[in-house]
């Protein structure tokens, strides 16, 4: 086998996210795809391959996603997408969305829960190995495969688009599961096709085709389930919900991140605190997501909703909820990732915070110990942003250089 390619980056500077500290005209020394060099020394770039000069621009780790959906959204995307097109075209405009959210410096996502009927097919654990395989340029993907929700729930499509009975027929292997037997099957045909964590839905939300936003949708025992099945495979649970009444039983049922929590009490967020369950909270979709086009009553929904979210997230911040950033793209447009990373600050986040919410706190949620960081022995997931982030979070949306696991996609 060859030597590994040696890069070294000079950059402006070089943050150190647990510390906060910038190390000033540092270099980042690159051997094949590992960190082995964090230094001010310039020696270490004497027997580079390459000297990659960014005098302009300050690194910090690959940012981290903890919420997208690849396969929805992106060019020529509709609202009946899911129930219009086949899922042929939507893994090859998933391909588009992944390159657009990696050159906006997301090196890592999770991809939580296709909503659409692929006939068994997992679309988003296809496109994490194309990736891997370097067929087709894009970000690390964690898969959840489909996502599983009661029939009518959340996440069914037939019931979203409004479908008449039989219409569009949905299996346990597409994540449309009832009861407890149903919920065990539809985990391990996850897990079997490749699934990284599971994506349950314990509770409607402001797409739900019926019912309040915080309805739990699934019983404590069928929540249970979901989790004892992933849990004994190794995998995260995550959960979409939005109310008390769901998050506290998504806990009770040992669910390891909620994604949203738009309408939670001070006292589910110490019980989050006290249980350490991590919060994905999607709040940038509250200011940044056009409604106009969906039905009066969705917007009625997100009219209610939204300012609940906002007040919630800030009180969870101040609480001290771990809390990794997660942008629920396409609701935000891929590519535009980073406007949950701002909005964090605008909830009270300082800017450290809310890089390290895209970063170390995200690799604790997904258990990837070498990524989230810049030191020697870490994955090299680097991007560079103008300016000083540290005192203006906006530079996340302006990414001037992109290195995921050693190979530079953006300079």
């Amino acid at each position: 086998m060859p030597e590994p390619r040696v890069l070294v980056l000079h950059a402006r500077g070089v943050l150190d996210v647990d510390s906060g500290e910038i190390m000033d005209f540092g270099y980042v020394r690159v051997e094949g795809n590992r960190i082995t060099a964090v230094t001010t020394d310039e020696s270490v770039a004497r027997d580079a391959d390459e000297l990659i000069e960014l005098p302009e621009l300050t690194l910090v780790p690959g940012l981290m996603d903890m919420e997208v959906d690849l396969m929805l959204g992106g060019p020529g995307a509709g609202l009946m997408d899911p129930v219009r097109l086949d899922p042929i075209k939507m893994s090859l405009r998933a391909v588009a969305n992944g390159m657009r959210t990696l050159r906006a410096g997301f090196t890592t996502v999770r991809n939580l829960g296709l909503f659409v009927k692929t006939g068994g097919y997992l679309l988003d654990v296809a496109l994490a190995e194309a990736i891997d395989r370097r067929w087709v340029e894009g970000p690390r993907i964690i898969s959840a495969g489909h996502a599983i929700s009661t029939t009518g729930g959340h996440l069914d499509p037939s019931a979203q688009s409004h479908l008449a009975p039989h219409m569009m027929p949905l299996s346990v292997e597409e994540g449309i599961a009832d009861g407890v037997d149903e919920i065990r099957k539809a985990v391990r045909y996850q897990i079997k096709h490749g699934a990284k964590l599971i994506k349950i839905c314990a509770s409607g939300g402001v797409i739900s085709a019926t019912g309040p936003a915080g309805a739990l949708q699934y019983s404590l025992e069928e929540l249970k389930a979901c989790a004892d099945e992933a849990h004994r495979r190794g995998l995260k649970v995550a959960t979409h919900c939005h109310g008390d009444t769901a998050v506290n039983a998504a806990m009770d049922a040992g669910i390891d991140c909620i994604e949203h929590g738009f309408m939670i009490s001070d006292d589910t967020i110490k019980r989050m605190v006290d249980t350490g369950t991590f919060l994905v909270s999607t709040n940038a979709l509250t200011e940044n997501w056009d409604v106009s086009q969906h039905p009066p009553a969705l917007q009625a929904k997100a009219a209610d909703i939204f300012p609940q979210a906002k007040d919630s997230l800030t009180r969870a911040i101040k609480a001290g909820v771990k809390i990794a950033s997660g942008s629920d793209a396409p609701a935000i447009f891929h590519g535009r990732n980073a406007e949950e990373i701002v909005v964090l600050v605008k909830r009270g986040m300082t800017p450290l915070q809310a890089i390290r919410a895209a970063t170390s706190v995200a690799a604790e949620l997904i258990d990837a110990e070498d990524l989230g960081r810049i030191a020697p022995g870490m994955l090299a997931d680097i991007v560079g942003l103008p300016g000083k982030p540290l005192e203006d979070i906006t530079t996340t949306q302006r990414v001037g250089f992109v290195m995921k696991d050693g190979k530079v996609y953006k300079r």
